[in-house]
């Protein structure tokens, strides 16, 4: 087979063993080239650079999308108002990771050929009732979505309900030992204890806690919006997390960074406390989310109101706040009745 040699073509194995390539030249900005080597994408690109210009932009997905399409479907959700404002960018994540493993098997099938049998079976095959949900709350979107640019008459989604999930309290809520104990073994002065003062004081969500930086901070507060709802929070620093920003004085936009300096993802936060955690010999079911509630549950000991933590978690309803609070509740009348009973026998 013939191979192609092209000038000032510079192809490498990336660290994740895909192959890429640059157009590199004396004079000139190096420049990706995509596709593969002889087609329509990658040409275009390289005949551009050769004559000094921009590469075109090539919409993702536009080279492999017929028009009726799953593939055209999808290229017309990404560039929509309802994915693109409506959606926080954790969501718009977690979203494009759905549709696009959904793409991957059925992108060159027509919408219009989508049944309900269809979508059932495909639910069917999901195992997992958290992954079953969120499938189906996306392909939902999705399909509503082709219904309102008329690439759809029926949504094949209507009438199927989607799956209960079992009950449970979610994440573990952090107890006062387990903080203690978390705080006993990583001292002021690490990125392990900040990231706990972070979420524990803050009562952020990870992709939050990994966003605070200096430029946050307004006369002794931190000026946050939630990336999760887009509310707005504007938190007392508590003696507990200047403490731990003191220690770790940073130049950077985020308190928490890598050793080369760069923002943590929170993905790559969640793994790696996980492991903190696992250090300070904590149980499997203190995560970093669980902070979160640790930090709810306390404000409602403390005696604040539902509304006074919500103002702090940024939580949309009261529904979830209000659990904490009437646990607190629970407890000090607990306390209060047995306090009477052992003054009635005194």
């Amino acid at each position: 087979m013939t191979r192609m040699r092209l000038q000032y073509v510079h192809e490498f194995i990336d660290r994740h063993g895909k192959p890429r390539r640059h157009f590199r030249r004396i004079g000139f900005k190096q420049i990706p080239l995509p596709g593969l080597p002889g087609s329509a994408e990658f040409m275009a690109a390289y005949q551009a650079a050769l004559a000094g210009e921009k590469a075109p932009r090539i919409e993702i997905g536009a080279t492999r999308t017929g028009p009726g399409t799953i593939n055209a479907l999808t290229v017309a959700y990404y560039k929509s108002a309802e994915f693109k404002y409506q959606l926080s960018g954790e969501t718009q994540r977690a979203r494009r990771g759905i549709i696009e493993r959904f793409r991957a098997q059925h992108g060159d099938k027509r919408v219009a050929m989508l049944r309900r049998e269809h979508i059932q079976k495909m639910l069917a095959e999901i195992d997992r009732p958290h992954a079953k949900r969120n499938w189906f709350k996306t392909v939902r979107a999705l399909m509503r979505f082709a219904v309102s640019i008329n690439m759809l008459t029926d949504d094949p989604t209507e009438g199927i309900k989607n799956t209960k999930l079992p009950k449970s309290d979610g994440h573990h809520t952090w107890t006062d030992d387990e903080i203690s104990q978390y705080r006993d073994y990583w001292p002021l002065g690490s990125q392990q204890r900040l990231a706990m003062e972070l979420a524990l004081e803050t009562t952020s969500r990870r992709a939050d806690v990994t966003r605070i930086g200096p430029q946050h901070e307004r006369n002794g507060n931190l000026d946050l919006r939630h990336t999760k709802n887009n509310s707005e929070a504007f938190i007392p620093i508590s003696p507990e997390l200047r403490a731990a920003i003191a220690a770790c004085p940073t130049k950077h936009l985020t308190f928490l960074h890598t050793h080369a300096g760069r923002p943590r993802s929170p993905k790559a936060l969640g793994g790696d406390f996980r492991k903190w955690c696992d250090a300070a010999e904590l149980p499997k079911r203190c995560t970093i989310h669980g902070l979160r509630k640790g930090g709810a549950r306390r404000l409602a000991e403390a005696g604040a109101t539902a509304h006074e933590i919500q103002a702090v978690t940024g939580h949309k309803t009261l529904s979830e706040v209000e659990r904490y609070t009437r646990a607190a509740d629970r407890k000090r009348l607990a306390q209060a009745a047995i306090k009477k009973l052992v003054q009635s026998r005194s």
